[in-house]
């Protein structure tokens, strides 16, 4: 069975769920942020069957999420690493691992903490902030059509607030 794609549709979650939304492909995201950059290295991390990291880590590379480097230390062998754009899914991973931390951790308790490198103290969690710093939930925040809004999108708008928010 064919994954559905959703790189046509005007919605910029179900966009990058097109990019990353396979389970694989964001433990390899993690790995990167762990350091690892040879093949072994991520195979050996995830126990993943060496085709379905081949596939996967040439997808990254076609999406400009990970790419190709000379290991200096392994004479034609290429590492790979996340380019800015994959850098910035660190949040993502830091948000979902936080998500896992409180509701799926064996026994209640997380595996691993994250602290700051220089300080050593717990990062704060993810949370989605107003202008004011107060943390919002989905019930606090309100969706206005974006410049790349086509007529669907403004309509999905507005029934999304009429149903969350009571007012369009």
């Amino acid at each position: 069975m064919r994954k559905k794609r959703f790189d046509g549709m005007n919605c910029t979650i179900a966009r990058a769920l097109d990019q990353v939304g396979d389970w694989w492909t964001l433990l390899i995201i993690r790995e990167a942020t762990q350091g690892a950059t040879r093949f072994d290295e991520f195979q050996n991390g995830l126990g993943i069957a060496r085709n379905i990291l081949t596939s996967r880590l040439e997808r990254l590379i076609e999406l400009e999420i990970m790419e190709r480097f000379p290991l200096e230390c392994r004479a034609n062998t290429d590492g790979y690493r996340l380019t800015r754009k994959g850098e910035e899914l660190y949040p993502v991973l830091v948000t979902l691992k936080q998500w896992g931390d409180r509701w799926v951790a064996p026994n209640g308790k997380p595996t691993t903490r994250l602290v700051t490198a220089d300080s050593g103290h717990s990062i704060q969690k993810i949370t989605v902030h107003g202008p004011d710093g107060k943390p919002l939930s989905y019930r606090d925040v309100r969706f206005v059509p974006g410049p790349g809004a086509t007529a669907s999108t403004r309509e999905v708008i507005e029934n999304r607030n009429l149903r969350v928010l009571g007012e369009p």
